[in-house]
């Protein structure tokens, strides 16, 4: 199997990089579809349509529908093509992202992206996560090619709330453990090849920059601001953890998240925050040392992100609920079989609960 890396084809990041979306987006399109939620719109319509009107370029406004599923899908195609648009820019969070990229490619349009969070990998992947109109997940639709363009304004991301960013970080933990799983079980990627040195090397600067910098860059969200620290955070939930986790590959700790979207009670916490729990449920399947579980504990505790099933929302942790869980993880092609041994239902219902444990033990430390 050969060795296959994949990226955007241009990242743009800095404070008030919005100024200039439209010089980026030119290149691509004339006439633009905008998609994105109320709030993430809210926040850059203004800044985005002087952007674009500085180009000269037209473009139509479409509100997201709150979910990647493939109604939703299907209902902005249509748009685009009553319109005759020929180029998306997806705005807002990691669903309405997704939902552009698979829109995009349906229609066969070029896509550009513009987080206002940088709460999951979504924004560089070449992947979508569809999940049913009422939130379950439901499959991964893999992309033939990355975004033709990811532009990232810290200026913006520091007025988010502080817990969106803090569970892009519970994404990109994860981003180290699976590629490093992956690349001991020769797991083929997302592009269908095994990882390159440079991707793993990626996915572990992602997880080093967190240790360093994560709690340092969750203080200055809290006011607002976008500091060095936030930048470099900023870069490792997004560019880094993107590019690591799909040319690298998924793991235990993502396939665990999408075994829990079958509780709804786990629906108010945050993709990050569902993975987060996920990369310790990975760490207890894999026995890692003591040193390495508390270092995770550690970091998850300084930025609050989970480490108990309480902290998820389950609040009445029974077997049954637990076994559902551990089923829905292990789902034929689920990504916990790119794990390096074999792994079941059986190892999966005891490695959270046994992650539950853990956390809980740790949390009563204080």
């Amino acid at each position: 199997m050969n060795k296959i890396m994949i990226s955007p084809s241009r990242y743009v990041q800095g404070a008030d990089a919005i100024a200039d979306l439209g010089k980026h987006v030119a290149p691509l399109g004339t006439k633009a579809l905008v998609l994105g939620g109320k709030r993430g719109l809210g926040a850059i319509e203004n800044l985005l349509s002087a952007s674009l009107k500085e180009q000269q370029m037209d473009y139509t406004i479409e509100y997201f529908g709150g979910e990647c599923s493939r109604p939703e899908i299907d209902r902005i195609v249509s748009v685009i093509k009553q319109n005759n648009l020929n180029i998306i820019i997806g705005v807002g969070g990691g669903k309405a992202l997704d939902t552009a990229k698979a829109a995009a490619y349906t229609a066969k349009i070029p896509v550009a992206i513009v987080p206002t969070i940088a709460t999951t990998d979504a924004p560089c992947s070449a992947l979508s996560v569809i999940y049913t109109p009422e939130g379950v997940f439901d499959s991964y639709l893999v992309l033939p090619k990355n975004p033709d363009l990811v532009l990232v304004d810290t200026a913006i991301i520091a007025q988010a709330p502080a817990r969106l960013f803090v569970s892009g970080m519970g994404d990109a933990l994860a981003t180290w453990f699976e590629a490093d799983a992956c690349a001991k079980a020769f797991a083929g990627n997302l592009p269908g090849g095994l990882s390159t040195a440079a991707a793993l090397c990626l996915a572990k600067l992602c997880y080093d920059i967190l240790m360093e910098y994560g709690f340092r860059a969750k203080l200055a969200l809290e006011q607002g601001v976008a500091t060095e620290a936030v930048e470099k955070v900023v870069e490792a939930n997004t560019l880094l953890s993107g590019l690591g986790f799909e040319s690298s590959g998924l793991a235990a700790a993502h396939a665990v998240h999408n075994g829990f979207t079958v509780l709804e009670e786990t629906h108010q916490a945050y993709h990050g925050e569902k993975v987060s729990f996920g990369t310790l449920v990975q760490l207890v399947l894999e026995n890692r040392t003591t040193a390495e579980i508390e270092k995770v504990l550690s970091f998850c505790k300084s930025v609050g992100l989970p480490i108990t099933l309480k902290q998820i929302g389950i609040s009445e942790v029974t077997p049954d609920k637990i076994r559902k869980v551990a089923e829905a993880t292990c789902a034929p092609g689920e990504t916990i079989y790119n794990q390096p041994f074999s792994v079941n239902a059986t190892s999966v219902y005891a490695a959270i609960l046994a992650a539950d444990a853990i956390g809980r033990a740790y949390l009563k430390q204080d």
